[in-house]
C-alpha cells in the first residue's frame, strides 16, 4: 500500500552523521553569547539551508538527531537515515546525486535529479521507499555483465545434489548433496506442503531424468507446493547469485575444518612435549 509518493525529487545522499556525539568523558560546556550556540546547529543548518537548492529528499547512512529533523521538516525537506553503503551508491547511479561527506561542502551539483518518482510503501507491517522512473539509471550492472539465468525453485539445487550423489565416493560429497536438498525442503515448508512427499517426488524427477543435453527443470512451485517445470514457469535466478550461493557455504566449511586440523595438530604437539619430558 502506497503511503507517499512524490514526483520529480531532488535528492541529497549525505556520508555523514545529524547527530551529536557522546564524549568519552563528561564535558562542560560554558556559553556566554547567543552566537556560540552556532557550533551545535552548524551541520543541521548547513543543510536546512540548502532548502534554495529545493532539495525534498535527505538520504543518510548514519544518524540523524531530532534537531535535524525538526529544521529539515520545516524547510519541507524529508529524512532517511540508516542506509546501507551499498544502496547509498545505487541511489546516486540511478538519480545522479553525489555522496557528500561533509554538509559544509555541498554544492547544487551534487544533488540528483534523475529521480521519476519517490514512494513510500507499506509491505507486511514495515515501511519500504522505492525510487523509480529515474531518466538515466545505471543500477542493473551485473544483470548487463551476466545475462545466464539458472531455473528457480529448487530445481538446480536438487539437480548439484543427485550428480553428486550419482558419483559420491566418499562422505564428504554426499553431505554436500543433502545440504542442497535444504532449499527445496525449505520451499516445500514455506508454502504448507507435504515436505517428505514433495522431497521424494522431486528426487525422483531429476533421478528419472537421463537426457544429458537438456538440464532437469523440475523444481517446487513456492505458491502451491506442487512440482512444475520451471522453466515454463518463467521462475529463475541469475547464474551468479546461484554460484555464490554454493560456494560460499562450501569455502565456509573448508576454513572451519582447517581451523580444526590446527587446533588439534598443536594439541597433538603439546601433548607429544609433555610425554618426552615425563
Amino acid at each position: 500500500m502506497t503511503m507517499y509518493f512524490l514526483k520529480e525529487s531532488r535528492i541529497i545522499l549525505l556520508d555523514c552523521s545529524l547527530e551529536y556525539k557522546k564524549g568519552e568523558s563528561q564535558t562542560n560546556v560554558e556559553i556566554s553569547a547567543e552566537g556560540s550556540w552556532n557550533w551545535k546547529r552548524a551541520r543541521t543548518t548547513s543543510v536546512r539551508g540548502d532548502h534554495r537548492s529545493e532539495a525534498r529528499r535527505c538520504l543518510h547512512r548514519k544518524g540523524v538527531s531530532d534537531l535535524a529533523q525538526h529544521f529539515l521538516l520545516k524547510s519541507g525537506i524529508s529524512a532517511v537515515r540508516r542506509l546501507r553503503k551499498s544502496d547509498n551508491n545505487r541511489i546516486a547511479r540511478a538519480c545522479g546525486a553525489t555522496i557528500v561527506n561533509r554538509t559544509e561542502e555541498l554544492q547544487e551539483s551534487d544533488v540528483g535529479t534523475g529521480a521519476g518518482l519517490f514512494e513510500i510503501k507499506k509491505i507486511g507491517g514495515q515501511y519500504f521507499c522505492f525510487i523509480t522512473e529515474c531518466k538515466n539509471p545505471k543500477v542493473a550492472r551485473n544483470i548487463y555483465l551476466n545475462t545466464r539465468l539458472v531455473p528457480g525453485g529448487g530445481a538446480i539445487e536438487m539437480s548439484v545434489a543427485q550428480h553428486l550423489l550419482q558419483k559420491a565416493t566418499h562422505g564428504p560429497y554426499r553431505a554436500l548433496a543433502h545440504a542442497l536438498e535444504i532449499v527445496p525442503k525449505t520451499l516445500a515448508q514455506n508454502c504448507g506442503a507435504n515436505t517428505i512427499r514433495t522431497l521424494t517426488a522431486l528426487r525422483a524427477k531429476h533421478a528419472n531424468h537421463t537426457d544429458a543435453n537438456t538440464p532437469c527443470t523440475w523444481g517446487i512451485d513456492g505458491e502451491t507446493g506442487d512440482i512444475v517445470e520451471m522453466d515454463k514457469k518463467v521462475s529463475g535466478s541469475r547464474w551468479p547469485l546461484s554460484c555464490k550461493l554454493i560456494r560460499r557455504p562450501v569455502e565456509a566449511a573448508i576454513l572451519l575444518l582447517r581451523i580444526d586440523d590446527i587446533v588439534s595438530g598443536s594439541k597433538k604437539k603439546d601433548g607429544g612435549q609433555e610425554c618426552a619430558e615425563t
